[in-house]
Order: structure tokens, then C-alpha cells, then sequence
């Protein structure tokens, strides 16, 4: 199969050979067509598989045939929104836009927060085709009455899942409460099918034709995955010696927290690699810097927390190295789909310490894949990494030799590793204070973006 037996126009498809691309992935193949037809659409894709050109194909060719056979001077109002959960994925996807249309007359903007809203408002005010924003964003321009959406004809949802788990879901029904209803298309694309993307589905699609090309949670083939179990004293001097081991290969390294991720690249920086940040502290400029530099080269490292998790475009990427495991099973595998696309052989290395070892077992369970034990000579722990039952108790000639966690547990029983931030106390968080702290999470979450 062709882009071209596709029937997508001549514009599109002279743009696409300029880029190198000949044959449609299996969800442009099975979106395409359906899109360019009406239909609603409920997707399932993962990072990587070719998503973006999957929805963006079909919606240039269905607004540059409009304007050809109109050929209107009047000013034009924005005619396709699509939201995307992060500002580096609103980005891109307005990058890709630019590319696949550049032989066609529609106009695009990115809406975004970290950015000053004076730009955006010059723009929102000009003729426009396609606006791509993030939901708290634009929602400051529509509270703002900088935008103007009542002839969008087309909703694109991005990565829907993780706009849920991002707490916009009543940002989501604000904006989509707002479109015309009358004719409007719904292309919702998702990793994963859970419960309120499919009730998001159903209250705002009409008879959505549903395709889903990976089962939920599934890694990409050509990816290896190795776990090196280290003592928590010893995880920066492994990423040292994983890292030296090949210093020119560019690698995005996974930290948990903010302050986390700015410390080892401080520590990183001082030991010769070339190295930035990307976090949710950072501003959209330094954001946006240290993306471009890491793509061209000018820095072989990125260390990142999972706002980096989902919407990097980076061709090629050979490694992806977990510093710290994610606290939910499922973000290892977003981390990891930044390496190993489109059939490219990929590696996700992971540095485990004793405190992590039920988070581990969390990722083997939803992978239903053994993952690799390789200990690193030189780093090996002073414990022994255990994947079918509660954490090894440190052995007596390893007990408090400064390079082992403590075991206090009364002799005879059984010791057990606390997940890292788990609740403490009986019973763990009251119901009303889990509900205070996700309600603050959201209204967060929704400005951040």
C-alpha cells in the first residue's frame, strides 16, 4: 500500500516524498481513509506508530481542498482544533503540520502556556485553519475572548488517555461543551482504551468507527530491556559508567522529581557530559532549547521527568535509561516508546535500588515479560534482587556495612520494602483528603499545561 492509493492530493503527497516517506504505518493505513469518509474515530496507537499523520493527513487534505475550490480573501476562522496533553507535544504536532502541508494553503498556531499570551493573541486574530493547544491554555484565551471557535467542524483529541490522567477532564468537557455540535467530526486517539476515555467517547462522539493497532500496554519488539540492581548510594556513579560506556550515544535519562533531574544534571555536567533538564519548572524556552539541542546533537544526554514521558519526537533515540523507576507501572512504558520507533532497535535500561524492587515487579506484571537481571561488575548491590515475592532481607554479613538499607524487622519475619511516598499510618490517607489532594492535582495539572 501508497500514501497515494490512500487518495490523498497531489500536495500532500509531493510533501510527504520530500520527507522520505512512501509507505503508511498500519494506523495511517486503517485512519486514513476512514477520516477522509467523516466518520468519527476512536483510535488506539502507541507513541511512535505514525499517529500524527494518521489525523493530520486526512484534516490538510479536507481543508486545502476547501480553500481551492472557495478561494476566499475573507478573513477565515479556525476550522480544527486539536488538544494535546503537553506543550512539547502541541508542538510537535504543529511542527508536523507545517511539514505535511507546506504545499497547501492552511494556516495553523500552536497555543500553549510557559509562553507570554501576546503573541498568541496577534495570531488567534489572524486567518486560521488549525489551531493546536494544550486544554488550560486555551481555555485562558476562550475566558479571554481571544479566540474565536464557532466554526470548528473538526476536534482532534491526542493522547486522550493521558489527558485524563493529567486531571483535564473538566477542562476537556468546558472546551468540547463550546464547539458546534451540528456536523463536527471526533477524532479521539488513545494508548489505551480505560473506562473514561470510552465514557469521553460516548458523550461526545457520534457512531465513532473504532480501530486499535497494539494491545493496551505493549513495547515496541525491537526494544531490549536490562535492569542493573545498585545500591541507592551507588545509582549516579552506574549512570557514570552506563553512560562513559558509549559517551557519543544519545540517551534520555528518566528522574523522578524536578529538584531530581536539576541535581544529576548539575552532577552529570561536572563529570564532562554534554547534558540538559526538561521539567515542569523549566520555562517553555528553556524547554524548548533543550529538546532542539538534544536532536541536532549539541547535547549526547537528556534527563527528564515524565512530562517527557509522552510526545518527544526524537528520531533515532538508541537508549532510554530509567535513573529512577516510575511510580505507575504504566509510564514505563511511555518512557520507554521514545526508543525502539518504527522498528528501530532500542534499549531501556533501568537502575534499580532495594527500595524500588515491588515497583519493578509492578512493570514485569503489566509487561507479562521477563526483564533482564544484569548486575554490573563493580556495582553489585549487597542484596539479592528478588521477582516473585516481597523484598529480599539483607543478608547478616551485608547488615549495616553502610552500603545496605537496614533491616529492623524482629528475627523470624518476613522483611517488606516500602514503596517510595506510600501512605503511612493505618488505613493510609483518609477519603477526604485523597479527594482535597486529586482536586488540587488538577487545577495544577490544567494550569501547568
Amino acid at each position: 500500500m501508497t500514501f497515494e492509493s490512500l487518495g490523498l492530493a497531489p500536495a500532500l503527497l509531493r510533501a510527504l516524498s520530500e520527507q522520505g516517506y512512501a509507505t503508511p504505518t498500519p494506523i495511517q493505513a486503517a485512519a486514513i481513509p476512514l477520516v477522509l469518509t467523516g466518520h468519527d474515530l476512536l483510535a488506539g496507537a502507541q507513541t511512535g506508530t505514525g499517529k500524527t499523520a494518521a489525523f493530520a493527513l486526512p484534516l490538510l487534505q479536507k481543508l486545502g481542498v476547501d480553500q481551492v475550490l472557495h478561494n476566499s480573501k475573507q478573513p477565515r476562522k479556525p476550522r480544527a482544533l486539536i488538544l494535546t496533553p503537553t506543550r512539547e507535544l502541541a508542538a510537535q504536532v504543529h511542527d508536523n503540520l507545517r511539514a505535511y502541508g507546506k504545499h497547501l494553503r492552511v494556516y495553523t498556531a500552536a497555543v500553549f502556556g510557559g509562553v507570554g499570551m501576546g503573541g498568541q493573541i496577534q495570531t488567534l486574530r489572524r486567518s486560521l485553519d488549525i489551531i493546536v493547544a494544550t486544554p488550560g491554555r486555551l481555555i485562558d484565551h476562550m475566558d479571554r475572548r481571544n479566540v474565536d471557535l464557532s466554526c470548528i467542524d473538526t476536534l482532534v483529541l491526542d493522547e486522550a488517555d493521558r489527558m485524563l490522567d493529567m486531571g483535564f477532564a473538566p477542562a476537556l468537557k468546558k472546551i468540547m461543551s463550546a464547539l458546534p455540535k451540528q456536523q463536527r467530526q471526533t477524532l479521539l486517539f488513545s494508548a489505551t482504551f480505560v473506562p473514561e476515555v470510552k465514557a469521553l467517547a460516548a458523550q461526545f462522539m457520534h457512531d465513532p468507527r473504532e480501530v486499535q493497532m497494539a494491545q493496551p500496554n505493549a513495547v515496541a519488539v525491537g526494544v531490549h530491556h536490562r535492569v542493573h540492581p545498585v545500591d541507592a548510594d551507588k545509582k549516579r556513579d552506574l549512570l557514570l559508567h552506563v553512560l562513559a560506556a558509549d559517551s557519543r550515544r544519545q540517551t534520555l535519562v528518566f528522574a523522578r522529581t524536578k529538584h531530581g533531574s536539576d541535581k544529576l544534571c548539575k552532577y552529570l555536567d561536572q563529570h564532562g557530559f554534554r547534558v540538559a533538564a526538561i521539567h515542569g519548572n523549566k520555562s517553555q524556552g528553556q524547554r524548548t532549547r533543550a529538546l532542539a539541542d538534544f536532536k541536532n546533537g549539541k547535547t549526547t544526554v537528556l534527563v527528564a521527568t515524565d512530562i517527557a514521558a509522552r510526545g518527544l519526537d526524537i528520531a533515532q533515540l538508541p537508549a532510554v535509561v530509567n535513573y529512577d523507576l516510575p511510580m505507575v507501572a504504566q509510564d514505563y512504558v511511555h518512557r520507554i516508546g521514545r526508543t525502539g520507533r518504527a522498528g528501530a532497535e532500542g534499549l531501556a535500561l533501568s537502575l534499580v535500588s532495594r527500595e524500588e524492587e515491588g515497583l519493578l515487579r509492578d512493570i514485569r506484571r503489566l509487561l507479562k515479560q521477563d526483564l533482564a537481571i544484569e548486575p554490573i561488575a563493580g556495582f553489585e548491590p549487597a542484596w539479592t534482587l528478588r521477582m516473585d515475592g516481597p523484598a529480599q532481607t539483607v543478608r547478616k554479613h551485608d547488615r549495616n556495612n553502610g552500603n545496605a538499607p537496614r533491616n529492623n524487622a524482629k528475627p523470624g519475619k518476613p522483611s517488606h520494602a516500602r514503596r517510595p511516598h506510600a501512605p503511612r499510618g493505618k488505613g493510609g490517607e483518609h477519603a477526604a483528603a485523597k479527594k482535597q489532594r486529586r482536586s488540587w492535582r488538577d487545577k495544577v495539572n490544567s494550569r501547568k499545561a
